[in-house]
């Protein structure tokens, strides 16, 4: 008989609690359920949370992929190459050559900042080499690194920011097994794929192309007019560093993909734009 006014006691600071947020102390006052206020969650304390649950970490180590050797620096599977040749003016920085990590190598920025560029010389299907053993050294995870590579599956022009995946790509599939993982960002330069240019010729030549004819299509430099797409799909990747620098991918690539639907646009209506043929003055007639 002295169990609820027990439990009343030890409910009052609960009670309190709950008249101060406003709440109706029925469960204090109802001794049975007096237990579910042990199963009660605390929210984690503020200095683990996040002050930027979208943002990924930010990216400390840039890879261009691509083919050594004057021969192969023109061709369309070194856009990579390019793509942080680039970035490296932009920044200022200069690469040199580095034995212990199998490439070229330059840093950008400093302290917190700074951010590491690498060209392996492995050649493309060896790239994880050069790629690990930077990435061990400086304890860089797969989560900050950009792989940049030429992309098939996307138009000479496009460009596009994924995490995750290797389908097609040797080199980065090279990468993935060297980390341990296929979380590591990828910047895809869309180079197009060989059946658009074995199309395009077969309508010129007629009859249809065989495979000998285009399986070494990303071994050639591109077209003066995929040259330029190239060029500007880069520059907007240049324009969208900033984000990626500091892991707000999320912005990144709202920002790269949303220039590109925009040009994608203009060309389609340009290309589609036909010009309007002026209309014969009617002749008057004669009173």
């Amino acid at each position: 008989m002295y169990v609820e006014p027990v439990l009343a006691v030890l409910a009052r600071p609960f009670t309190i609690a709950f008249k101060i947020a406003g709440d109706i102390p029925d469960l204090i006052r109802d001794p049975a359920s007096i237990h579910k206020l042990s199963s009660l969650r605390y929210p984690p304390h503020p200095s683990r949370l996040s002050p930027h649950p979208k943002m990924s970490l930010p990216i400390k180590l840039v890879v261009g992929l691509g083919n050594p050797g004057r021969e192969y620096e023109d061709t369309r599977h070194n856009a990579g190459f390019w793509f942080v040749d680039l970035l490296a003016r932009e920044m200022g920085a200069s690469f040199a050559k580095e034995s212990k990590f199998h490439g070229e190598v330059a840093k950008a920025g400093s302290g917190a900042n700074s951010v590491w560029l690498l060209k392996p010389n492995t050649f493309m299907n060896r790239s994880g080499q050069a790629v690990g053993v930077l990435a061990k050294f400086y304890q860089i995870t797969p989560e900050e690194i950009l792989v940049a590579h030429d992309e098939m599956d996307l138009p000479a022009g496009g460009v596009k920011m994924k995490t995750g995946g290797a389908a097609g790509s040797n080199g980065i599939k090279d990468i993935a097994s060297h980390l341990g993982t296929k979380e590591f960002w990828r910047l895809r330069i869309g180079i197009g794929h060989p059946r658009e240019l074995a199309a395009g010729l077969a309508n010129k030549l007629g009859g249809s192309m065989d495979r000998p004819e285009v399986v070494d299509y990303v071994l050639h430099r591109p077209g003066a007019e995929d040259g330029r797409a190239i060029d500007e799909a880069m520059k907007r990747a240049i324009d969208c560093w900033p984000l990626i620098a500091k892991g707000d991918m999320e912005a990144a690539m709202l920002s790269l993909h949303t220039k590109q639907k925009a040009e994608d646009a203009i060309e389609t209506s340009e290309t589609s734009a036909t010009p309007k043929t002026p209309k014969t003055p009617k002749t008057p007639k004669a009173d």
